[in-house]
């Protein structure tokens, strides 16, 4: 049986050996799949941390405040917003006055 030695090989022959392997380069069907029984032996095991619902909400504040302070992110998405709305009611404000039905009588 012949093996191969990695001393004498170089950084690119011994990273061409290697593809093929290792987590990263499974489906994604069999990474979930083995994620899955990773999760419901830690579970089992009570290695699993479960937030409460309490947790949750001051992770979910922190995360919140750090987004919150940068200004410019927090203007574009009021900005988007804002486009958004006048999108929607623009064709509804466009088609009042032409509608005989709902103009003032005479």
């Amino acid at each position: 049986m012949e093996t191969k030695e990695t001393s004498n090989m170089t950084p690119q022959q011994n990273s061409e050996s290697k593809k093929g392997r290792g987590f990263a380069s499974m489906e994604a069907d069999r990474q979930r799949e083995i994620a899955r029984k990773g999760g419901k032996a830690a579970h089992a095991q009570g290695r699993a941390h479960e937030f409460t619902a309490d947790e949750a909400r001051v992770a979910g504040r922190r995360g919140g405040e750090v987004v919150s302070r940068d200004r410019e992110h927090m203007a574009a998405i009021g900005r988007a917003g804002g486009q958004a709305r006048g999108r929607a009611r623009a064709p509804k404000e466009a088609a009042w006055p032409t509608d005989p039905a709902l103009s003032p009588a005479e």
